[in-house]
């Protein structure tokens, strides 16, 4: 009998080390208590190549059901990535509890790649994304989808037999079709899927091609690693919005609303330092026409009129160029047309602002020259805030810097000297007709 025993435990461990993608099949079909301890009965290398081979969700919910032994074991026959991927699909308790059984160095590295940079598609993941083989039928799929209650499943992403993505089709397709056909068998579209590592802009690029209400996320061997709601990304998209408001007058994404006073005073005052910093520059400027505002009065007075105006066109341009930056409307080559079409929004716009501005202070002052001057100069000082608020971000960007955050202090800068200078300028060269 004990011989018996050997012999069969001899031909299922061949089985498994020959036929891993047959065995892996065969255990998809078994319940999990019966998977485990098929896993647990075996050598771990013999063992590991089944489950290799198995659906994430069994592989995630078997590793979480092994003996310690046995989980150890198996774990080292899995490659980090992979670990990493199946591990992300447990709960995060469970998740904890399963990793404290590791070594310190091998917990570690699968933390490290199951962390995301913000900003990425990682970042906004369900790592529990749901898979099918394509010669699963539509009545085990669906078998499979009601033992899932609670998780929200709106397309049926398909796998072939080495784990990379085929295909995927939306729930309600699959609902209705005959329960006995096979998945490879129904209409399945190749989705359009990104890396764990693609930026959160390029995302949003997808769903704008109207594919799918969901997008995959897969690994470098295009295996996948988790799903993107629509939902979820449309609320970390306007978490980071809100963070960019933040960013672009200086205040720290960190800081809510009831932070403490020493914290806003932290984040803030850098900022105020070079807000002054640029202030200080921007009086420079008008310091050089000293002379001519001491001779003429009336220009200390206007002074501000070009400098809102500048200042709020300017704005309008850098917040139009920053939300085509942001989700990748426009790329660094496309700055000449920007430019040239900002260029003649402010012209425009100038023409319309100075003609209003001219009567304003010619029915103030009743000289031709002064209202000449300010006409001319708001036109001017317009273009420049046009131009330079589409400039700044795209030239921050290329050199590597954050656009949100540096780019209104860097406009500032360039509105009131620009304002001031075409202002003055004109006055001092027009000083004979005031």
């Amino acid at each position: 009998m004990a011989r018996s025993d050997k012999a069969v435990r001899a031909l299922l461990e061949r089985y498994l080390q020959e036929f891993p993608d047959e065995a892996a099949r065969e255990l998809e079909r078994q319940p999990l208590g019966e998977v485990v301890r098929l896993l647990q009965s075996h050598a771990a290398p013999v063992a590991g190549r089944a489950l290799q081979q198995l659906t994430p969700d069994l592989a995630a919910e078997a590793l979480a059901a092994l003996d310690p032994d046995a989980f150890r074991g198996l774990m080292r026959t899995l490659e980090p990535v992979r670990a990493a991927s199946i591990l992300a699909r447990q709960d995060a308790e469970k998740r904890e509890e399963r990793l404290a059984l590791l070594e310190p160095a091998d917990a570690k590295e699968i933390r490290t790649l199951m962390s995301y940079e913000p900003g990425t598609a990682g970042a906004v993941m369900d790592a529990r994304i749901t898979t099918f083989r394509a010669d699963a039928t539509v009545k085990e799929a669906l078998a499979k989808l009601r033992s899932l209650r609670g998780r929200p499943i709106a397309d049926v992403f398909v796998i072939d037999d080495d784990g990379r993505l085929a295909g995927a089709m939306p729930l309600q397709e699959m609902a209705v079709a005959d329960p006995g056909v096979r998945l490879d068998g129904l209409r399945l579209r190749l989705p359009v899927s990104v890396q764990a590592t693609t930026s959160r802009e390029e995302v949003v690029e997808v769903f704008e091609r109207g594919i799918g209400t969901t997008i995959p996320v897969v690994d470098y061997d295009h295996r996948p690693v988790g799903v993107i709601r629509n939902d979820v990304l449309v609320a970390a998209a306007q978490q980071e919005a809100t963070a960019d408001l933040q960013k672009m007058v200086g205040a720290s994404t960190e800081e809510r609303a009831l932070s403490s006073a020493p914290f806003a005073v932290k984040k803030r005052l850098p900022w105020l330092q070079i807000n002054l910093g640029t202030a200080f520059l921007a009086s420079a400027v008008v310091g050089l026409f000293e002379d001519t505002i001491a001779k003429y009065t009336a220009l200390a007075v206007l002074l501000p009129v070009v400098a809102g105006q500048s200042g709020n066109t300017g704005m309008q341009a850098l917040a139009v160029t920053l939300r085509g930056l942001a989700l990748r409307e426009i790329r660094l080559r496309h700055w000449p047309r920007v430019a040239l079409k900002e260029l003649a929004a402010g012209a425009l716009n100038g023409v319309a602002v100075a003609l209003v501005t001219a009567l304003g202070v010619y029915l103030w002052s009743g000289s031709v020259g002064l209202t000449a001057v300010i006409g001319i100069a708001m036109v001017g000082s317009m273009v420049i805030a046009s131009i330079a608020g589409a400039s700044v971000p795209m030239v921050l960007q290329r050199l590597g810097l954050d656009p949100a955050q540096a780019s209104s202090v860097v406009l500032t800068t360039l509105t009131d000297c620009g304002g001031f200078f075409a202002f003055l300028g004109l006055a001092a060269l027009m000083s004979g007709m005031l």
